[in-house]
């Protein structure tokens, strides 16, 4: 499974790059509860793991971490960290290109408003010596492993309205479904994660979800599954487990050091989009 994973890897990069938990009484209105808490200085944290279902095998891809800090319409900035579950013995890299290898290391994304900071993982491998952090205007939301990161953004407040014109209680919470081109339409942050918008198909796959609250009426759990082939063109489907814990925690998120910041590759090239979208269209 983990040579399937390490294959899954590679793709992500060649086109880029369950128990049930116990839950408190569901209140009536978790979407005035979440608005509540959107204060500037404030915010979340979160843990998450994104797990694959390939014929029947089930195994965690990635896993991540991170805070949220919050404005008074959403989301003002993000510190987040993720990793591949893999390591270099899997990937059959002893001897690989430094890139490669940078696959399995964490990465670490900083967005201040919609300017991503990149740091580690592949990142590491094309940055100016001297240089810790790539800035990338209008950056992705988690770098390479944020592709396959919660596709739902609670702290978003279009998009939890959204998500709860067709949910229906659940044990200790709420349960729906939702569209990838509905969440494409309400959520900048969805717009942000990927490398490029979905296909037509892919926009008409569905986003099931289920959400764990507690009695004051914020998310303490969101587990999301979707076809793979929302993200690329794999088979079998994605589940995104994401705790969420320390609403209303104060929360300074700021951009790197400048000193420490690069605005272009060890290559020279000084457009990142260009570089992202390039492999995005690999293979397509």
């Amino acid at each position: 499974m983990k040579r399937m994973l390490a294959g899954v890897v590679l793709a992500t990069t060649a086109t880029l790059v369950a128990a049930t938990p116990a839950m408190a009484a569901a209140p009536k209105d978790p979407v005035g509860a979440v608005k509540k808490q959107l204060a500037p200085g404030k915010g979340v944290k979160f843990t998450e793991r994104t797990t694959l279902d390939v014929e029947g095998e089930r195994e965690i891809f990635v896993r991540r971490s991170g805070t949220l800090q919050f404005s008074k319409s959403g989301i003002a900035a993000s510190d987040s960290t993720g990793r591949f579950n893999i390591s270099l013995k899997d990937l059959g890299a002893d001897d690989a290109p430094e890139l490669l290898k940078a696959l399995a290391s964490p990465e670490r994304t900083i967005r201040v408003g919609t300017t991503s900071y990149l740091s580690g993982g592949m990142w590491a491998t094309t940055l100016p010596e001297g240089k810790t952090w790539f800035k990338f205007p209008k950056g992705p939301t988690g770098g390479v492993t944020g592709t396959y990161s919660q596709p739902v953004n609670l702290a978003e407040p279009a998009t939890l309205k959204t998500l709860f014109k067709s949910a229906k209680p659940a044990s200790g919470g709420y349960a729906g479904k939702i569209t990838v081109g509905d969440l494409w339409k309400v959520s900048p942050w969805f717009r942000a994660t990927g490398l490029s918008k979905p296909s037509a198909k892919a926009l008409k796959s569905t986003i099931s979800w289920r959400l764990a609250v507690n009695s004051a009426g914020l998310p303490t759990r969101l587990v999301s599954t979707f076809p793979m082939s929302v993200l690329s063109s794999g088979k079998g489907s994605v589940s995104v487990d994401t705790r969420f814990s320390g609403w209303g925690t104060a929360v300074s998120i700021k951009a790197p050091p400048a000193d420490e910041v690069a605005t272009e590759f060890e290559n020279g090239e000084d457009d990142a989009s260009v570089i992202w979208d390039s492999l995005a269209n690999v293979g397509s």
